[in-house]
């Protein structure tokens, strides 16, 4: 026994960091230094190794659309100090539609760990932990291990560990960390740009870029994430998560750029995205995104953005409308210069109050950008309805006025000024999306200045805008030229149509990219009932020509009209859709009793309390972690176990099966 007891003690002479691996099935896990001692006063690092399971992962510090990350609870000696985990750049890990982000493998979590200056040389400190962390492959297990580690303390800095000083080193050396880079970060109908510059990215290998959020709300995980290169750094377009739900926007987007084998820190502010940090648009014209641009030069750039904005692609629609309502004047000039200047106060004002809402919004905290309008989509889907109600109008199906500058509102749909007006308005909120050339740095400079010289740079894009149809208005020359009136215009009128319905077509595309294919579906079914008010209100023209009074068709189409207006704007609570209580096995046997069908969610559960209930659930059913989904039938019997990688379909089918009578 002495013998031993003294072989026991070498040992430990000779080994000065002694670590403790803990029990688990798909994780080991230990605690290992990067040095064999510490001395008094001086901050070293340790870290936390897992070696997981070929098949297995575990978590970052975001986990992603699932999952948890690890963590570790310390037990120190009075006096001494453990950091927070240096996270290595994760991998995405992607199960079934989700996107998780994590490590697989072997990986090292360094911790930052300092002595007292009390310490004394010749002890022993004994460094206590109890990490936890959620292991999953087609299961999510949770794993705890209970470790230690003992570090002599050392009169003077320690030889580096000659297993774990070099592995740790490369790994606090690779771990993400600022760099210099400048950010921001603008959210737009496509999605949100996150624009990174800066020397760090010069020359560096963009393909397969990714950023990686530090919280879990501000982007959908899931989506890719575009790549534009720049001669400055790159843009990112992210799909927005539920951060920027309701209009809203973040204070700030943090996380891990990952640029080849390299990755950034970055911490993005609101801001429009400098044009050296991808490879469109002009260059910037003095400073990053114009911010030195001046208010002359901003004012003539939005004048020129505002005339090209005219040929950009998605203003076409509107071309059509000012073409037929000039063909339609003939030569009758004086109505036609009436006309051309209602459509450009229309339009010019219609900027202002745009401006004003930018101005408003970013005055309380908004981080919004140019087109906001189309970013909302009960806006879109109201777009959508009203580009179709347009184009029904213009095949004939219903009638709002021989003039086609009419198209758009119950006011717009008027002859004269008023509707000219207002097919100005509509104009400017249906091509606002679209960004010419000069217009970026023009309202990049114009949204960072004070509310005079933004609505000054606005106030010259709209008169840029609406100047060509104006001008031909004024020149009597060009409308001399203009075909007379006759029975082409019909002809004309219904080939105009196919613009709008493409222009619905767009604003539906837009709605499916914000809002998921359940929003969709519910704008095609208002799509219907908007086809059958214009129906019905067509019928009840044609009875009032024959000398009928067809109320109850007006008031139908009415009604109609306003439904499918309801059906897209009107605020849904999805969380009311499902009924869901806690679970307990009494509540279930109650449930199904009165039978009722049940779907229980085991993954729902907090499964990291460690519920010793739902273990034995789990258990009963031969599994030994979530996700575990059951459905009872109405007809008794066992539940029926669901795929761990679940749809809406099966979901559906399943739910479907459960209440159907047995035979």
């Amino acid at each position: 026994m002495r013998f031993l007891a003294g072989l026991l003690l070498a040992l430990a002479m000779t080994v000065p960091a002694f670590a403790q691996t803990g029990p688990a099935r798909h994780v080991s896990a230990e605690l290992v230094a990067e040095r064999q001692g510490i001395a008094p006063g001086e901050t070293i690092h340790i870290a936390l190794r897992q070696q997981i399971q070929k098949g297995w992962h575990t978590y970052w510090r975001n986990s992603g659309d699932s999952g948890e990350a690890t963590r570790v609870k310390w037990d120190l000696p009075a006096g001494w100090q453990a950091g927070d985990f240096t996270w290595p750049t994760p991998r995405r890990l992607p199960v079934g539609p989700l996107m998780n982000y994590g490590y697989q493998g072997e990986v090292l979590l360094p911790v930052a760990l300092s002595a007292p200056a009390s310490a004394k040389p010749g002890d022993k400190a004994t460094l206590k932990a109890q990490a936890s962390f959620l292991v999953c492959a087609e299961i999510c297990v949770p794993e705890d291990a209970t470790l230690s580690l003992t570090l002599p303390v050392t009169s003077a800095a320690a030889p580096q560990d000659p297993k774990w000083g070099a592995q740790i080193a490369a790994t606090l050396d690779a771990a993400p960390k600022p760099a210099g880079l400048a950010a921001v970060f603008q959210p737009h109908p496509a999605g949100v740009a996150l624009a990174v510059t800066g020397a760090a990215l010069k020359g560096a290998d963009m393909a397969g870029a990714y950023f990686f959020p530090f919280e879990s709300t501000v982007i959908d995980h899931a989506k890719p994430q575009a790549i534009e290169r720049g001669p400055e750094g790159l843009t990112l377009t992210l799909a927005p998560g539920y951060g920027f739900q309701g209009g809203k926007a973040p204070a700030a987007l943090a996380g891990v750029l990952a640029v080849g084998d390299k990755a950034y820190e970055v911490a993005a502010t609101p801001g429009a995205p400098p044009a050296g940090a991808s490879g469109l648009g002009p260059p910037p014209a003095k400073g990053a995104g114009g911010a030195d641009l001046g208010l002359a030069a901003a004012a003539l750039f939005a004048l020129l953005g505002g005339l090209i904005l005219n040929l950009m692609p998605c203003v076409f629609p509107i071309l059509a409308m000012k073409a037929a309502s000039l063909a339609g004047h003939g030569g009758e000039q004086a109505e036609a210069r009436r006309q051309g200047l209602a459509f450009g106060a229309g339009s010019v004002l219609t900027f202002l109050a745009l401006a004003a809402g930018l101005i408003g919004l970013k005055a309380a905290g908004s981080a919004i950008g140019w087109g906001f309008q189309l970013q909302s989509p009960p806006v879109v889907a109201v777009l959508a309805l009203l580009m179709l109600a347009v184009a029904l109008n213009l095949s004939g199906l219903f009638e709002v006025g021989t003039s086609l500058q009419g198209a758009g509102t119950g006011l717009a749909s008027r002859g004269g000024m008023l509707g000219a007006f207002f097919t100005g308005a509509l104009a400017v909120v249906v091509a606002a999306p679209c960004t010419a050339p000069f217009m970026g740095p023009a309202l990049g400079w114009a949204l960072t200045q004070t509310p005079i010289a933004a609505l000054t740079v606005f106030l010259a894009l709209g008169i840029g805008f609406a100047a060509p149809f104006v001008l031909v208005a004024f020149a009597p020359g060009l409308l001399s030229r203009l075909p007379r009136p006759g029975p082409w215009m019909e002809i004309f009128r219904k080939a105009l149509a196919f613009p709008m319905y493409g222009a619905a077509a767009w604003l539906a595309w837009v709605l499916a990219q914000q809002a998921g294919a359940d929003d969709l579906a519910k704008l095609f079914a208002a799509a219907v009932v908007v086809g059958l008010a214009g129906w019905l209100a067509g019928l009840a023209q044609r009875r009032t020509a024959m000398g009928g009074k067809p109320v109850v068709l007006t008031v139908g189409a009415g009604l109609l009209a306003a439904l499918a207006l309801a059906a897209v704007v009107w605020p849904q609570d999805k969380a009311a859709d499902l009924q869901s209580e806690p679970y307990s096995p009494a509540r279930v046997a109650e449930l199904r009793a009165e039978g009722r069908p049940v779907f229980v969610n085991y993954t729902a559960a907090d499964w990291t309390k460690r519920d010793a209930t739902i273990a034995a659930e789990l258990a009963s059913h031969g599994r030994a972690g979530v996700p575990l989904y059951l459905v009872y039938g109405t007809n008794g019997g066992e539940g029926v176990i669901l795929p761990s990688i679940l749809t809406p379909d099966i979901v559906v089918k399943a739910v479907e099966a459960a209440t159907r009578p047995s035979r």
